[in-house]
């Protein structure tokens, strides 16, 4: 863990594996295995040391997705109340054929 030389908010860290992936696409599942829990730890001891009301957990894969560092890399982001907001998007109306389409399009890739 370290922390963020551009942070989003005070106490945004970072968990970094020592070992070369450019993102998640490439990341070793033993290595995988590790980041979430740690990710939470780290994000509980940041509601404790931080006094933050919430925490985000943030992975970027690709620069159309907000990558500008290609090796893989999360965010930790305190969150504290009447913030920043940082991570927000608005809900669209979905097509239930469509998300059927593209669910099925999706499940077939992975196989």
């Amino acid at each position: 863990m370290i922390l963020d030389l551009g942070p989003a908010s005070k106490g945004h860290a970072l968990i970094l594996p020592k070992e070369h992936y450019r993102d998640l696409c490439e990341l070793d599942p033993t290595i995988a295995a590790k980041v979430l829990p740690l990710a939470g730890r780290l994000g509980a001891a940041m509601k404790q040391a931080l006094g933050c009301s919430g925490f985000n957990v943030v992975q970027n894969n690709g620069e159309d997705a907000g990558q500008t560092v290609f090796h893989f890399h999360v965010h930790v982001i305190p969150r504290y109340k009447d913030g920043a907001k940082i991570v927000a998007w608005e809900p669209q109306e979905a097509d239930p054929e469509q998300l059927g389409r593209l669910g099925s399009s999706i499940k077939e890739a992975m196989e």
